[in-house]
């Protein structure tokens, strides 16, 4: 191993900044780590609304530090020290939730942020906006007085023991299909709709009766059921739908979309159980009996007749959206029932009579985040968790065959509805303006890593949200948060200190395509208020999102080129990147190259919770990210690496992140071989080609020294 670490000394260039020398990923990956867990507990500022692929605050505060520090600067020694960096200036191209700004202006930094989805700009600027939590809690009083009562009304049933009405958590509907002999089929592949998410420790499920459709519990792994109800004997493991197909009970297989509602409409549903929660806190299950049934039938008769502001955005054609459009979900009003769309129509109308604008807005935001546990794409977790699965576990928008119909307003037991968001996130991330934190271990008595951290309060977080550059030297700290194309910024020449950011993935997920479902309600109603949102979807034509890499990398170098333009000759750009393909990391070099930059530094650093969706399903997940260090073109000489010091190099920077008890995946080990590949690349020598090659090269070298390591 010595040897590895002696190769893998390369003499960084001295540089302008300590980002361009060190970075203590080590210390900062086992905080990331932590943080990965509750992303949204620990720092709720960026997680007010959903937003994917959101960046962990804990790296983009030790990336912005290490960016604004001069060489020499021992990043870690100062990672929980109180900042002043007045004056300097950071920006971020493609803002998405707003981590880079709100670590930076934790830095005391004025900060720059733009992106082309109005509903990024629109979360940002409500993440940042100080109110008053007294303000918000009447507001939210005056809310509940005037239209919970209305909402909760469609969310109850009568417990059978006492006769009263109580409150319903969760309603379970399935969707059905009709064979061409009429008959109706449930697509459940199972007949066990609920059981606890860790079933060997809790074994009890609650199993819906194919006969005659009553709750039975039982075990979660019974085979053999006899219900008590109809007398019917099944086996609860072996439901009518799998994969593809539906079987009748003749035993007839017929593919499920060749069952699709010939209208184009979406698939029925069929509403079987829920979710009931008595006045002593004791949650029971029931079967849907007609009274129930009634209750959905007077909402679904009801919506019409209302004046409601519903979205009629129809889904376009995308990446992320061509199953949902498979399955006939066509409009993005398809993806509610009539319950779910007069409940939020109500809910959105009240909130439109808020007068104060500043207030309405924090509110519109936190309605908007609602939508994504309140819809027909949403499933049920299980008992012992969070409960319900909300729409974007999958980053394609897939039908769900079993839909979680949530409670809209909620109860004190409830999870993902309008009220305990309100707690959760909207009051958390509030909060967090005046005492933002970061965590911090506490050792153990052994002196090792502890599972606990404490928290480290920086000052309040006071930047003001300002709409022109002009207003940023004004000496009070600012937040300028800017909607549009970075390609084209209204900013001066030179006039940045670092941009730091995390650039969109050539082959990934589609932002915009996903975004559209919470711009469907928000524009309507925001259009007239903010121009950004006067457009036909929530895409652009200056968006950086291609399946096509070389395309990609066109479109991302147009936006490099302008941070190039801004950033002051001695700044640093800075971003976060992994991906599995060469192809991926190829364009990125093309588009660093293109804009002026060179790739000085590269460190690893943990990115994101390796159990997170949808990393399970893949054989080495990647949990790593490179933090790529983008110098100006110039004189500067560049490290010589041949594929064998690359390797070593690797080896030496995975065992680093291993010895602080960091699982490495060999998707890891790709990552930290091709961002190495990105640093020793000379412009001259390096094409699309090249790299491409190159980082094959270097995968087959990983895996062939994994395969001896193995046989050995």
């Amino acid at each position: 191993m010595n040897a590895i670490v002696e190769h893998a000394k390369v003499q960084a260039l001295a540089g302008d900044t300590e980002l361009e020398r060190d970075f203590p990923m080590v210390e900062i990956s086992r905080v990331a780590e932590q943080e990965s867990w509750r992303k949204e507990i620990n720092r709720p500022i960026y997680h007010i609304h959903k937003w994917w692929a959101t960046r962990l605050g804990s790296v983009f505060r030790g990336i912005s530090l290490a960016a604004l520090s001069k060489p020499g600067t021992e990043t870690w020694k100062q990672f929980y020290q109180r900042q002043n960096f007045a004056g300097k200036v950071v920006l971020d191209p493609f803002m998405g939730s707003g981590t880079t700004l709100g670590e930076a202006a934790k830095l005391g930094a004025n900060v720059v942020g733009c992106d082309v989805n109005p509903v990024s700009t629109f979360l940002v600027r409500q993440a940042f906006t100080r109110v008053d939590e007294a303000q918000l809690r009447a507001t939210f009083a005056k809310l509940e007085q005037e239209v919970a009562l209305q909402i909760r009304r469609y969310y109850q049933t009568r417990d059978p023991q006492t006769g009263e009405l109580i409150p319903v958590l969760y309603f379970f509907w399935v969707k059905t299909v009709t064979t061409p002999g009429g008959e109706t089929i449930p697509l459940l592949s199972r007949y066990v709709f609920s059981q606890d998410a860790y079933p060997k420790k809790k074994p009890k499920a609650q199993i819906i009766c194919p006969g005659c459709w009553q709750v039975v519990e039982g075990r979660y792994d019974a085979t053999d059921v006899t219900c008590p109800h109809c007398s019917i004997q099944f086996n609860p493991q072996e439901g009518p739908a799998s994969g593809q197909y539906v079987t009748s009970n003749a035993g007839e297989r017929f593919r499920i979309k060749d069952l699709l509602p010939s209208d184009g409409s979406p698939p029925a549903h069929k509403l079987y159980a829920m979710l009931a929660l008595r006045p002593d806190g004791e949650k029971i299950y029931l079967p849907a009996r007609e009274e129930d049934l009634s209750l959905f039938a007077e909402a679904e008769s009801r919506l019409p007749q209302e004046t409601l502001p519903l979205p009629t955005l129809a889904v376009r054609p995308g990446h992320n959206t061509d199953q949902a459009r498979g399955y006939n979900y066509s409009n993005w009003r398809d993806f509610f029932n009539s319950r779910q769309l007069l409940c939020l129509g109500m809910l959105l109308e009240a909130i439109l009579r808020i007068e104060d604008i500043r207030i309405q807005e924090q509110f519109l935001c936190l309605f908007s985040g609602t939508l994504e546990f309140n819809n027909l794409f949403c499933s049920f977790k299980g008992e012992g968790t969070g409960a319900v699965r909300h729409m974007f576990s999958n980053h394609i928008l897939k039908p769900e065959r079993a839909p979680l119909e949530n409670s809209i307003w909620g109860t004190n037991k409830s999870s993902g509805t309008f009220s305990t968001l309100f707690e959760s996130r909207l009051i958390r991330a509030k909060r967090y303006l005046d005492e933002p934190f970061d965590l911090e271990f506490e050792e153990d008595l052994l002196g090792e890593r502890g599972k606990t951290a404490k928290k480290v309060v920086s000052d309040p977080l006071r930047a003001r949200l300002v709409n022109e550059w002009s207003e940023l030297s004004t000496g009070e700290q600012g937040m300028l948060v800017l909607n549009g194309d970075s390609s084209r910024l209204p900013v001066p020449d030179a006039s940045v200190d670092a941009v730091v950011t995390d650039p969109p993935y050539f082959d990934f997920v589609h932002y915009s395509e996903l975004s559209d479902f919470f711009f469907a309600w928000l524009a309507p109603v925001l259009k007239g208020r903010y121009p950004w949102f006067n457009r036909s979807d929530s895409s652009d034509k200056g968006e950086v999102q291609h399946k096509d890499p070389r395309v990609f990398s066109k479109q991302l170098a147009s936006v490099l080129s302008e941070c190039c333009r801004v950033l002051k000759p001695e700044g640093v750009l800075a971003f976060s990147f992994h991906h599995s393909r060469p192809e991926g990391w190829a364009a990125i070099h093309e588009a660093i190259d293109a804009a002026g930059f060179s790739v000085v530094a590269a460190h690893p650093v943990h990115a994101e919770l390796r159990a997170a969706s949808p990393k399970t399903a893949a054989k080495e997940p990647i949990s790593l990210d490179a933090i790529l260090v983008c110098k100006k073109k110039g004189p500067l000489a560049k490290p010589s690496l041949d594929d064998s010091e690359i390797a070593l190099r690797t080896a030496s920077l995975a065992a680093r992140l291993e010895g602080a008890e960091m699982k490495i995946s060999a998707g890891d080990r790709f990552v930290i071989a091709a961002s190495q590949v990105l640093v020793a690349a000379t412009d001259e020598k390096s094409g699309y080609e090249e790299i491409v090659a190159r980082i094959d090269s270097m995968r087959e070298r990983l895996a062939s020294s994994a395969t001896i390591t193995t046989t050995d």
